[in-house]
């Protein structure tokens, strides 16, 4: 009898701000792939999580929140999304059980439903409430026709509840092939940008009522320094010279507290003995400089 062939698939995870994308595909990572915050549009890049099973590799690509906006700066991230939908093998579109559909939702959907036949859904945070799961599915059969009620899934990334069927059913719509990873790996992250994101997670998780998008972070060194030890000089670097001061806080308490809090988290991602000097600079506007974005939205 033959064994069954490996499956091989490429998942774009999209979905409106704060629906709990991130949290899911570190779920089903296993490890910490995508930072999470409170803050809508955390995630800015196009992040691949990598799941290995006994049936196969599943490549999760983590995309922004899909936020209807004429700036710049959130139609890039749009852009991000937009792309990882037409590129991508399976399309798992993640839905907030806790708030119903809005505009959002419509253009997201209009967005999938040439490609309907490729997607999962996924009703995430049904441990807050299942309310709102009736109009959820109203909406879709009117808005994305193609995609049949035994493609939705309830979950709740958050406490791994129906996660494991939403996996099989994308195990079974997903293609055969070889592995696109080395079972070893579960993100394809540089070293360098991830401990931007941890960075940031941190700063905007403090920072998230004073200046939350008005903030990124720039690796400006990363030395290897011997026995294990990898020096890296960081700048969280915000818009106006104002914002200096929230972030410093008085007697630079607060930049104290994200510096210990990302080393925390930092040293239980990497096996390096890491050491973090932090400062604060101020890049005027960078929100509207598209030299900037493309070096930090990619």
């Amino acid at each position: 009898m033959q064994p069954a062939q490996k499956k091989a698939a490429f998942v774009a995870v999209i979905g409106r701000p704060s629906s709990g994308k991130s949290t899911l595909v570190n779920r089903v990572c296993g490890e910490k792939v995508s930072i999470v915050s409170a803050v809508p549009q955390t995630t800015r890049n196009a992040i691949r999580g990598i799941v290995n099973r006994e049936r196969g590799q599943l490549v999760f690509i983590d995309t922004p929140g899909r936020h209807k906006s004429d700036k710049k700066f959130n139609k890039k991230l749009s852009d991000i999304s937009g792309r990882a939908a037409g590129d991508s093998d399976i399309i798992l579109y993640v839905l907030d059980a806790s708030r119903p559909p809005g505009p959002e939702e419509a253009e997201i959907a209009a967005l999938l439903a040439p490609s309907a036949e490729k997607v999962i859904a996924a009703v995430n945070k049904t441990d807050i409430t299942h309310d709102n799961c009736g109009l959820i599915y109203a909406f879709l059969e009117q808005n994305l026709s193609g995609l049949g009620r035994d493609r939705c899934y309830e979950i709740s990334a958050k406490n791994n509840t129906g996660v494991d069927g939403m996996l099989d059913a994308l195990y079974d719509i997903a293609g055969e092939g070889e592995p696109f990873y080395g079972e070893e790996y579960y993100t394809d992250q540089e070293v360098d940008f991830r401990i931007a994101e941890i960075i940031r997670e941190q700063a905007i998780g403090r920072l998230r009522q004073e200046l939350p998008h008005a903030l990124y972070v720039e690796i400006a060194d990363a030395q290897f320094a011997g026995e294990g030890k990898l020096w890296v000089r960081a700048f969280i670097v915000v818009e106006r010279e104002s914002q200096k001061g929230i972030v410093v806080g008085r007697g630079g308490a607060v930049i104290k507290e994200i510096r210990l809090a990302a080393l925390k988290e930092l040293r239980a991602i990497f096996d390096w003995k890491i050491e973090l000097d932090l400062r604060v600079k101020t890049g005027k506007d960078w929100r509207h400089n598209d030299s900037v974005l493309r070096r930090i939205i990619k």
